[in-house]
């Protein structure tokens, strides 16, 4: 498995604390695919702005409706997160 090197939690200042602040009070923890942007907290910061676009912008489809494309698209590519 690749290893990539990644800020502790504990470790995070100014826009990656506030990134990973978000994301523990978002989903109670920081998901990997956060975790492993943290040596670029403007390009982590940037991604989460287009993912709440994506996630909870204004759409035609639901909430439930968006994570269900993510949920099947990530199967058949065989992402394991």
């Amino acid at each position: 498995m690749a290893w990539i090197e990644q800020v502790p939690l504990d470790k995070a200042t100014g826009v990656l604390k506030a990134e990973f602040d978000e994301a523990i009070k978002r989903s109670g923890r920081v998901w990997n695919i956060v975790h492993i942007m943290s040596l670029n907290p403007a390009q982590l910061e940037a991604s989460m702005v287009l993912y709440k676009a994506i996630m909870h912008g204004e759409s035609p489809l639901s909430r439930f409706q968006r994570e269900l494309l993510a949920t099947v698209v990530s199967a058949e590519l065989a992402c394991p997160y």
